[in-house]
């Protein structure tokens, strides 16, 4: 199986030309370097001291580039003490490509660029040489090896959209050897269930990209009849300081003859990217000056195939002297085309670009990846980060792939401060200390869209409080409409005392609270039957300090309850109307392995189980023609000592179970041939 690189998404504008926009020269060069690190507050713990000295953090990726000056040197001496060439082995695993390279001096550079831990050293896997695409079984072998060079912290900057319970295996591995792993949530945006592994491990921290607080940090929002849209500023547009407030006027493809004819003055003009003329390249620019001469106060770019994109207005085949004059954002085809139709009964449009640093990108994958925890976990800048690049130069590039290693280097630095500190305790203590994201209308961001927040360093380096778990799921139905949950708090400092607990969501929801020594009951029970998902928060404040704890609530229909014994798993089917299957998985949470079963009513249901630990259980319950959804979570302490599942041969890769079925054949045929021969007896 190949696995893609997480790369950087887009060659957004030419270094020189950042540079000039930014800050007019280039004595300010080493500052728009450093923008980043510091806006997730680095500051604090520095003064203090803490730099990720002495700590080990794997990079599986395309390598390093050792040279550069800001991660200089090989061996014990130097900045990358080891790590291993998977693809030309007995070599040193130098970068040819250029993203390990970048992803290495977010975390540790120590140079003109200084990482989010500047003192803490690299450990180099190189699993791919041209960061096209690497084989699943070198990263697990390069997650191996990172566990045997006894790695503090591993990196995984890669990853694939889907499922690889290999890689997943390999990442359980890691934590149960008490390493913190870190993966990039990957880039397949803005639509939802678009992470795939290894960012889809449990026990991992997934890390979604914001932007950071340069001025490129440019959103938008669009409301058509007061209707939100979802709109992605074109590279060139600048800031509004008011919304633009017209009616919307199609436009074709935005050519000079399309505007002939029809009153585009003072509108905002929508039109179709791309041409009707095979071949010909209709620029963006070229569609933005049309849309400008004609009089047009912004532009709208709807896609000509399914899906949203960014566009560049300034790029190397502009015409000399070429500015943008008028705002120009990108849509999807769907919404575009449904703007069409919405325009011919009412027209009015409000469009609005300006600087949000705490913004998801649109690239940045979302979750859910099961409904029984949340992904990704936490967000960090992950847009316009300018780190070090191969041959000792520096590079701005974006991508999810920068986003993680901020989150390493934030984690070099708890370690660096806790010595001793359990990887999932500094998953807590920068999952509850975070920052929140809000839209473009200032809603926060869902937990499929920005896990708990975006990564705040200065706020976790200073927090004392664990608490587990940082974010949970909870489900409630219409028989069963209460549900609880315990929280395990834990002072670093020895000390519980001033904590006060509140609650944020829905208001049909009644929160009540029970704090017994270290464990904090939580009891939720709703008093209206709103079936959905929901959001919430609980907020644990002791003395000045400030934690969060976001939760996911399932509100369904149906339910499924399920009881033990001795290793059984029994289950009860319920739904308000009468139903008439019901098919049920059961995840084990540890490694990911699925069992199902099925139901029918008045039926007795059970399943085996043979290893003690948190279940996951889903049902999807069939009512006329509609399936609904139920859940429930059970801890497993009834299994016997000695208990071990039967051999079952579709358990096993499919490769083996290739080789196992050929091998049957075989002796099947030599045995048929065998017993047609006359017996003998053997003196």
């Amino acid at each position: 199986m190949k696995v893609k690189i997480i790369f950087s998404l887009i060659a957004i504008l030419s270094f020189s030309m950042v540079l000039f926009e930014l800050f007019g020269g280039d004595e300010e060069f080493s500052l728009y370097l450093d923008k980043s690190v510091p806006f997730v507050g680095t500051e604090i713990p520095r003064l203090n001291g803490i730099t990720g000295e002495g700590i080990k953090i794997a990079v599986i990726d395309t390598g390093v580039d050792f040279n550069h000056p800001d991660l200089l040197g090989w061996g014990p001496e130097g900045k990358v003490i080891g790590g291993y060439n998977f693809i030309q082995e007995g070599e040193p695993p130098m970068d040819n490509n250029g993203h390990g390279t970048q992803v290495a001096g977010v975390i540790a550079a120590d140079g003109q660029v200084k990482g989010v831990a500047p003192k803490a050293k690299i450990l180099a896997y190189k699993v791919s040489e041209d960061g096209d695409a690497v084989s699943s079984d070198l990263i697990i072998k390069a997650i191996e090896k990172a566990i045997e060079d006894k790695a503090d912290i591993i990196n995984i900057s890669l990853g694939v959209n889907k499922t690889n319970t290999q890689i997943d295996g390999a990442v359980t591995r890691a934590l149960e050897k008490e390493i913190f792993v870190v993966t990039a949530a990957g880039n397949d945006g803005p639509g939802l269930e678009t992470i795939g592994s290894p960012g889809k491990n449990f026990g991992a921290v997934t890390v979604g990209a914001t932007y950071n607080n340069l001025t490129s940090s440019l959103v938008a929002t669009l409301e058509v009849n007061e209707k939100p849209f979802t709109v992605i500023p074109m590279v060139g547009s600048t800031n509004l300081d008011e919304p633009i407030k017209a009616s919307i006027t199609v436009g074709g493809y935005g050519k000079e003859n399309d505007l002939i004819g029809i009153n585009v003055t003072d509108s905002i003009l929508l039109v179709e990217r791309g041409s009707d003329v095979e071949g010909e390249l209709l620029y963006f620019s070229i569609k933005e000056t049309n849309s400008a001469n004609a009089g047009a106060k912004a532009l709208i770019v709807y896609n000509n195939e399914p899906g949203i994109f960014l566009g560049e207005l300034t790029h190397e085949f502009v015409e000399p002297g070429y500015q943008p004059r008028i705002p120009v954002v990108s849509i999807d085809r769907e919404e575009g085309l449904e703007i069409k139709e919405m325009i011919k009964e009412d027209n009015f449009a409000s469009l609005h670009l300006f600087f949000n640093p705490d913004f998801v990108a649109h690239f940045s994958s979302r979750g859910p990846v099961s409904p029984f925890y949340i992904k990704p976990d936490i967000v960090a800048p992950g847009a316009y980060i300018n780190t070090t690049q191969n041959n000792g130069g520096y590079n701005f590039t974006s991508g999810t792939s920068y986003a993680a290693p901020h989150v390493s280097g934030a984690a070099a630095l708890l370690i660096q401060k806790n010595p001793g500190i359990h990887h999932h305790e500094i998953k807590s203590l920068l999952l509850t200390t975070v920052e929140p994201v809000s839209d473009a209308y200032g809603l926060e961001f869902s937990l499929n869209d920005a896990g708990t927040g975006r990564l705040n360093i200065a706020r976790a380096i200073d927090a004392t409080l664990v608490i587990q778990p940082p974010h949970f799921v909870l489900n409630i139905s219409s028989d069963a409409p209460k549900a609880a949950q315990v929280l395990e708090l834990k002072s670093l400092n020895g000390s519980l005392e001033n904590i006060e607990i509140s609650f944020e969501g829905p208001e049909f929801l009644q929160f009540s609270n029970v704090l017994e020594g270290n464990n904090l009951q939580i009891r939720i029970n709703a008093l209206e039957e709103k079936f959905g998902d929901h959001e919430g928060k609980i907020i644990v404040n002791q003395n000045e300090d400030r934690y969060v704890i976001p939760f996911l609530l399932h509100f369904t229909e149906g339910s499924i309850s399920v009881s033990q014994e001795n290793g059984k798993l029994n289950f009860e089917i319920f739904h308000p109307e009468s139903w008439s299957f019901a098919k049920i998985s059961v995840t084990n949470s540890k490694d990911g392995s699925t069992d199902t079963t099925s139901a029918t009513p008045g039926q007795i249901v059970s399943m085996s189980v043979y290893e003690n630990g948190e279940y996951w259980v889903e049902s999807k319950i069939r009512v006329g023609e509609e399936s609904f959804d139920a859940f429930n979570i059970i801890e497993v302490d009834s299994v016997l000592a000695g208990s071990s599942k039967p051999f079952e041969l579709f358990d096993l890769p499919e490769k083996q179970i290739g080789i196992i079925v050929v091998i049957v054949v075989i002796v099947g045929l030599v045995g048929l041939q065998i017993s047609k021969k006359p017996k003998s007896i053997r003196i």
